[in-house]
């Protein structure tokens, strides 16, 4: 049986917790309403939004991703549909074979990767497929569920985790895609050569 003083103690430290908790959010709100949390797109995200994004980002991927492999074969028609599908929904952001970024991915925040140089090779099918399909809350990532067929969402999935290693076909398809980069990037020096970006 505990004495007094260690149930004092326990109810004590208990107090305390909800206390910081109480501070640490009244805090944050008040920074909120006093408009000293970043809301540009322009700004560096505080090292905490980042842990918390990335986090809850992770763990409802983990528990809503579907777990079974692409259902599509891998063959010229399905990966070049996907090309057409990424180049239109997708390239305006995640960029062309060039690896440059176009205006729009450049002042995004979070910034869109540009998939050339930085691909999903290695990620699960279904991670990709769910990032695709519900996009992501708070970043420039839309939700292609309403407005792509399921097989469509497949195709672009299928493209990017085959980027690296397309046949023929397929590969001349992805180079005829059109980078909405400016020329004048490349002239400042930024952009990639296929040398770079496949080392």
């Amino acid at each position: 049986m505990r004495r007094p003083g260690a149930r004092c103690l326990a109810a004590g430290a208990a107090l305390g917790a909800l206390m910081a908790v109480a501070s640490g959010l009244g805090a944050f709100y008040a920074a909120a309403v006093w408009g000293w949390l970043p809301a540009n797109a322009d700004a560096k995200p505080p090292a905490l939004e980042k842990w918390i994004a990335n986090k809850a980002l992770d763990a409802v991927i983990l528990r809503e991703a579907p777990t079974k492999p692409n259902p599509l074969q891998l063959d010229d028609r399905n990966l070049i549909d996907g090309i057409h599908l990424y180049a239109a929904n997708c390239a305006v952001c995640h960029g062309a074979s060039d690896g440059r970024p176009s205006p729009i991915a450049r002042g995004l925040y979070q910034k869109a990767p540009q998939l050339a140089r930085y691909g999903v090779e290695d990620d699960e099918d279904g991670d990709v497929y769910w990032k695709v399909a519900h996009g992501i809350r708070m970043t420039g990532m839309p939700s292609f569920s309403g407005s792509l067929r399921d097989r469509q969402l497949w195709q672009i999935v299928l493209f990017l985790k085959n980027m690296e290693s397309l046949p023929p076909a397929a590969q001349k398809a992805w180079e005829a895609v059109p980078s909405a980069a400016p020329r004048s990037v490349a002239r400042r020096g930024n952009s990639t050569s296929s040398k770079e970006k496949h080392s």
